[in-house]
Formats: structure tokens, C-alpha cells, sequence
């Protein structure tokens, strides 16, 4: 891989990850049409996906302090629950437990929490096939002209007033689900997850502050899976230009994402997603078009 492929990946990588046009998608199809070979895997992809997180907590940092905060929290007085069962158990004693979900951010907490897991299990099972997907031009097009059908929906339901306190667990797990299955190159992450949000009647706003925040310990899980997978690999060596080149592009991924987050809090609030969906289905089906023509 050259340092201008690293740039220009870095620049897909921001302007796509957020902005709802498939990021995995878009590198797909740039990786098959100049033939990049990165000789990691998707090691460069889930790192450039870190430069578009740092994004994330740099917008919400507020909101992500407090839920960290919070979440510590949830574990203390868990704990302390677990004390009180014991004592009233053995002492025969009528402690009163302490509520743990108290609060608005800890009910956040576990909304993100529960939409972690389908998606963990998701992306754990079907690892293998999202890594032979990138490779095969139809699939990032097909799934771009399904990414651009949700993106029609999207603008089209009705506006939601479903915030952290009435959210359920129910919507959190199929929100996950949603963001599992978007791991396909060409399925958006952001436009899948904020459909979801929206078809669950999350208002417009916090559509897209969880669908980014949920995005978080996805990426991270990721990443944790693909550093064990290289280190571990035989024959599999980087270079100390190799890390410099996944360095910058890491960093041009973060600050464009950065502009494209506020971009995106604008498009979701004035239901613009349409002009993102007839992108997506061209796209779509000039990769589903090329790929036969190829064939």
C-alpha cells in the first residue's frame, strides 16, 4: 500500500463512516478497483474506523464521561446489592436494595450495553465472511442499493419521542442486530443503526447520538479481535512504513469524520438522507453492473 492510498482510504473512510453511504462499502470497491493490498487483512480498516471513533468521543465527550461515570457506578451498587442479599439471607435481616437503573445515563448505559451483545455475537461469527465479501465486487453493490432503501425509509418515518427513559431493551437488542448485520461492505453502520433508531421511535436527535455511541465497543471489540489475529499471525509482518501509513490515514479518517458527524446531526434533523439513497443505489448498481461485466 502507498501513502497516497493511505489518503485517500482515510478520506473515504471519514467522509463515508458517518455521512450514510457504507464506509466498508466504499473501501471494498476501492480496494478492488486499484487492487491496495494492505498484507493485514482488515487490520487498516478497523484502525481507520478508530480514527472516525476518536471522532466520536471528541463530539460527545460529554456525554460519554458521564456514561462511563455511571456505568462504574451501576457496578458499585450492584455490588452492594449483592452484599445486602447475602446479609438479609444469613442475618434474616429486611435490607432494602439499592436501586441501580436510576438515573437516565444508566438506563443509557444498558441500552448500549444490550445492543453490544447481538452485535459482538454477530460480528464474531461472521467475521470470516464479512473479510470474503470485501473481496467480491457484487456483494459491497447489493448491499449499497439496500443501504439506499433504508435510507428512503428513514426519511419517511414518523418522528419519534423515545429518549433513554422509555427506550426498551427490546428496541436496544434489534438495534444491534441491525448494527451486527451492517458489518456487510455496503450496508452503512450509521444509516442502518439510525433506520433502526428511527423504526423504534427514538427521537431524530438521539437516533444519531446512540446510533454513534453504540458504535464504540463495536470498534473496539473489532480492533482487539484483529491485533490477536496479527500478532498471532505466522508470515504476517509490518513494516515500520507500513505503520506510518496506517498512522496518517488513521488521523485524516478522524478529522474529516469530525466535520462529517455535524454534518450528519444537520441531515438527520431536516430528513435530507434522500439524496444519500439515490447516491447509494448508483453506486450500488453500477458495482452490481461492473461485477457482471467483469465476470
Amino acid at each position: 500500500m502507498t501513502l497516497l492510498q493511505a489518503i485517500l482510504m482515510g478520506l473515504i473512510q471519514g467522509l463515508t463512516e458517518f455521512l450514510p453511504v457504507s464506509s466498508s462499502g466504499h473501501l471494498a470497491l476501492f480496494k478492488i478497483l486499484f487492487h491496495v493490498e494492505t498484507d493485514t487483512g482488515i487490520l487498516f480498516d478497523v484502525l481507520l474506523h478508530v480514527g472516525t471513533l476518536a471522532a466520536i468521543c471528541f463530539v460527545y465527550y460529554r456525554d460519554i464521561w458521564k456514561l462511563i461515570v455511571e456505568g462504574c457506578c451501576i457496578v458499585r451498587d450492584s455490588f452492594v446489592n449483592v452484599v445486602i442479599f447475602f446479609k438479609n439471607k444469613f442475618r434474616k435481616e429486611e435490607e432494602p436494595f439499592t436501586r441501580v437503573i436510576s438515573s437516565s445515563y444508566r438506563k443509557f448505559v444498558m441500552l448500549i450495553i444490550v445492543s453490544t451483545i447481538p452485535t459482538g455475537i454477530i460480528g464474531i461469527v461472521g467475521k470470516d465472511v464479512v473479510s470474503a465479501a470485501s473481496e467480491i465486487l457484487i456483494v459491497p453493490g447489493i448491499c449499497l442499493i439496500v443501504t439506499a432503501v433504508l435510507l428512503f425509509v428513514a426519511d419517511r418515518v414518523k418522528d419519534g419521542e423515545k429518549y433513554p427513559k422509555n427506550a426498551t431493551y427490546t428496541n436496544a437488542f434489534g438495534i444491534g442486530i441491525a448494527q451486527g448485520i451492517a458489518t456487510l461492505p455496503g450496508l452503512s453502520r450509521s444509516g442502518t443503526t439510525i433506520t433502526a433508531c428511527l423504526i423504534s421511535g427514538f427521537s431524530r436527535n438521539f437516533a444519531v447520538k446512540y446510533s454513534f455511541i453504540m458504535s464504540i465497543p463495536a470498534i473496539l471489540g473489532a480492533l482487539v479481535l484483529e491485533l490477536k489475529d496479527v500478532i498471532g499471525a505466522e508470515g504476517m509482518e509490518m513494516t515500520g512504513m507500513d505503520i506510518l501509513y496506517y498512522f496518517i490515514g488513521m488521523v485524516i479518517a478522524g478529522l474529516v469524520g469530525y466535520v462529517c458527524i455535524k454534518t450528519m446531526l444537520v441531515i438527520v434533523r431536516r430528513k435530507k438522507f434522500t439524496i444519500f439513497a439515490v447516491y447509494c443505489l448508483i453506486v450500488g448498481a453500477v458495482s452490481v453492473g461492473g461485477y457482471f461485466y467483469l465476470a
